[in-house]
């Protein structure tokens, strides 16, 4: 849980306060656990929210405000070099909050596009597109390293 707050929130300190607000918070609500899920996910998705809400109070916008119309070119497989595992992870550290977000959602923890519009209050679409947009910052990032 703890490496999820700090993929959604890059700070340690706030990583931890978030984590430990989640167990307490799913302590406290343990009745409507309703065993639809795995406890496991259950906590996942209480951490990910409060993630949010924390980025939220900090004023951290989780989208960037952008022109939305580039969104469903088809994923194409490109060809592929290997990339050594600190690189992507110095890249991720230096994406913006919303790219970052949407990456850990989408590639970490799994969820579609469709959940991470949900979780984040925004359409399909706007996840796809900063997605993509995420994806393509993250190797110019690589890139340079």
């Amino acid at each position: 849980m703890f490496n999820i707050g700090m993929r959604m929130l890059g700070i340690r300190e706030d990583a931890e306060d978030v984590v430990q607000e989640s167990f307490v918070d799913a302590f406290r609500n343990l009745g409507s656990f309703k065993y639809e899920s795995t406890f496991g996910s259950w906590l996942k998705r209480i951490v990910v929210n409060k993630s949010i809400n924390h980025l939220k109070l900090k004023r951290i916008p989780i989208m960037p405000m952008e022109d939305h119309e580039y969104y469903l070119k088809e994923d194409k497989e490109e060809e592929v070099e290997a990339i050594d595992i600190t690189k992507i992870k110095k890249g991720l550290e230096r994406l913006p909050a919303g790219y970052r977000q949407i990456l850990s959602l989408y590639l970490i923890e799994g969820y579609d596009h469709l959940e991470i519009g949900e979780i984040l209050d925004i359409s399909t679409s706007t996840s796809k597109s900063q997605y993509h947009r995420a994806k393509k910052k993250l190797v110019e990032i690589i890139n340079t390293l």
